[in-house]
């Protein structure tokens, strides 16, 4: 099955996909991949993302079993998003000097990045979790 994923400099050496950072119910921080079914929908999370001053992302179309191979590779998990869902993105976003990447092209120490307030977490993984 195709889906849809966030990409930021899409075709780079500096690739990098669009992820959720959510403390899980053991109190560890994972990364959740999106895979939406609709373009139209990761068009719209993409421009919703946009309007919050996160960087310019690509809609690309991959197939389902890579993505949930890279995140198997990577340690992260994937969810898949369907059309019926209505998903807005986080009212907070890591900012460039916290990301592991930049527009830039230079890889960020994903040591250096300072942990999220963890109630913004909670509330976060609470509206995802509500979503599925």
């Amino acid at each position: 099955m195709r889906v849809y994923v966030l990409l930021f400099n899409a075709g780079t050496e500096n690739e990098g996909i669009h992820s959720l950072r959510l403390q899980g119910e053991d109190g560890a921080m994972r990364n959740v991949v999106l895979m939406f079914q609709e373009e139209d929908d990761a068009t719209r999370f993409g421009v919703m993302l946009e309007a919050q001053d996160f960087p310019e992302c690509t809609v690309t179309e991959i197939d389902e079993d890579e993505v949930k191979e890279f995140c198997d590779g990577a340690g992260y998990e994937c969810k898949p998003v369907t059309s019926e869902m209505l998903l807005m993105p986080p009212e907070t976003n890591l900012s460039e000097d916290e990301m592991d990447w930049n527009e830039e092209g230079r890889e960020k120490d994903a040591g250096d990045r300072p942990q999220e307030d963890s109630s913004e977490l909670d509330n976060i993984r609470r509206r995802l979790e509500n979503l599925l």
